[in-house]
């Protein structure tokens, strides 16, 4: 779990982004025979320079395998969080990410599809937040 002291040191950037427009990016695709989704320690290596790469902090990260090799991986980050869930016996892969304010989420998703080496990649974007906090 991030510290009190982790996060405090995003304080400014929480509150500019309080009022910022928030939005969850979910991602459904096909991992291939390339995809290095089976060892935790590479993924969350992978998935936090893509973080960075979309101006993102990350803040902690924890892990669950289970036993059939599946695996899920959420990341804290100081604009929110990404969490990755895999099914191999399906070759699916599920990765969200709920963002606010100033990280690029569709360079973290360019990123981190890329350097996963997913196929058939479908994402859908939804706007979160209340109504005075949605784009327009």
């Amino acid at each position: 779990m991030p510290s009190i002291d982790a996060a405090s040191s995003y304080a400014d950037l929480r509150r500019r982004e309080a009022v910022a427009p928030k939005r969850l990016y979910a991602i459904d695709a096909v991992c291939t025979p390339t995809s290095p989704v089976t060892d935790v320690a590479v993924l969350a290596d992978l998935a936090g320079a893509a973080v960075r790469s979309g101006g993102g902090h990350v803040l902690a990260n924890s892990h669950v395998v289970f036993p059939n090799g599946a695996l899920t991986l959420v990341l804290i980050l100081a604009e929110s969080h990404l969490s990755i869930h895999t099914w191999p016996e399906e070759r699916l892969i599920a990765i969200d990410l709920f963002s606010c304010g100033a990280i690029d989420g569709h360079r973290v998703l360019a990123e981190l599809t890329a350097a996963l080496h997913l196929s058939a990649v479908r994402v859908a974007e939804v706007d979160r937040g209340t109504p005075e906090q949605r784009p327009a």
